[in-house]
């Protein structure tokens, strides 16, 4: 298959959001010292899609990198890949790669005669700390499906294999299914691409604005399943499949799992500093920390729903998985905190 050049991977002209226009999100203090500050944007909508609280440029295009995988999920589905019960929350996941994660992944590639080597993700080490001592130990070398994007190229090739379409080069910005994924994420986004760029698993990535990201992570998070648009009906089982399973969008222990389990807060955390969130209430969160650093994502996250009256703070602090603690030998000294 030929690429389209229209389709191809751009470029902005522009600069994304720059230091001057981001603000204040989070600070680290040590001793009472403040260490580091975080910068970035973010953006609340409030059950009813208005824009409740704006922090810094929210209208500038970013790479929402992982947070886009609802979308992509959503799409998959609605394109006639097969995907019950936790292989759609697999779809939409950045998994640690431990053997459970591995095992779901298998069985989605099992389900349309495929296996890892139809994968086009990179190969790579489980990012679990357990998973990966253990296979370091045993001479194991670094595999494809233990990529933590594996299971949304599962869902992709199986989009590919009901729609009769190409498998080898699903990955190409103008294949059909990458474009359905543009003309979705446009539609419920209810802005144009700025921007396709290549992701790190080799996918490619649109660039929208976090007012943008965030009424995508809406969409998706307040669908039905009872629609007549199968995108939507794709978002809904993929939301499902990931409250059912906390455990397969991120892994045990990690901070999406644990704010999914713990709160009932949909959580998609993506390389580069970037978070969305969604409450049981339908408060929704979309941030960019503008270094890129993902440490305060979900602290940030989180006192920006609580602030709306979204969380209860008391459940937000129980989390024990979140870095807000700082070290100084055996003490903890300090601590890492919102400052929205």
């Amino acid at each position: 298959m030929t690429a389209d050049p229209t389709h191809a991977p751009t470029s902005p002209t522009g600069e994304t959001f720059v230091a001057r226009d981001a603000v204040e999100l989070a600070v680290l203090e040590r001793s009472g010292f403040v260490e580091t500050r975080h910068l970035g944007s973010a953006i609340v909508l409030g059950p009813d899609g208005a824009v409740v609280r704006a922090l810094g440029d929210v209208a500038t295009p970013i790479l929402p990198r992982s947070c886009l995988k609802p979308v992509q999920a959503a799409t998959t589905h609605a394109l006639g890949a097969a995907l019950p019960g936790v292989h759609a929350a697999l779809a939409t996941a950045s998994h640690s790669g431990t053997d459970r994660h591995v095992a779901v992944v298998e069985a989605m590639l099992a389900s349309g005669g495929l296996t890892a080597q139809d994968l086009r993700c990179p190969v790579a080490h489980p990012s679990d700390t357990a998973t990966r001592t253990a296979l370091t130990i045993a001479g194991a070398d670094p595999a494809r499906i233990r990529m933590n994007c594996s299971g949304k190229h599962a869902a992709m090739l199986l989009a590919c294999l009901a729609q009769g379409w190409s498998t080898h080069d699903y990955l190409d910005p103008g294949h059909p299914l990458q474009r359905d994924v543009v003309a979705t994420v446009e539609r419920v986004g209810g802005e144009h691409v700025a921007a396709t760029a290549i992701d790190g698993c080799g996918a490619p990535v649109h660039a929208l604005s976090l007012t943008a990201l965030a009424r995508t992570v809406r969409w998706a998070t307040t669908a039905s399943a009872d629609a007549t648009d199968a995108h939507e009906r794709g978002a809904a089982a993929v939301v499902a499949a990931v409250h059912a399973d906390p455990w397969a969008i991120d892994g045990p222990g990690r901070e999406n799992t644990e704010v999914i389990a713990s709160l009932g807060t949909f959580a998609k955390g993506g390389a580069e500093g970037v978070m969305v969130m969604a409450a049981p209430d339908g408060h929704v969160v979309a941030l960019k920390i503008l270094d890129g650093g993902p440490r305060a994502t979900s602290v940030v996250a989180l006192a920006l729903l609580v602030a709306a009256g979204s969380l209860d703070p008391d459940a937000v602090a129980a989390l024990t998985t979140l870095p807000t603690q700082v070290r100084g030998g055996d003490e903890v000294v300090g601590r890492l905190r919102a400052v929205v």
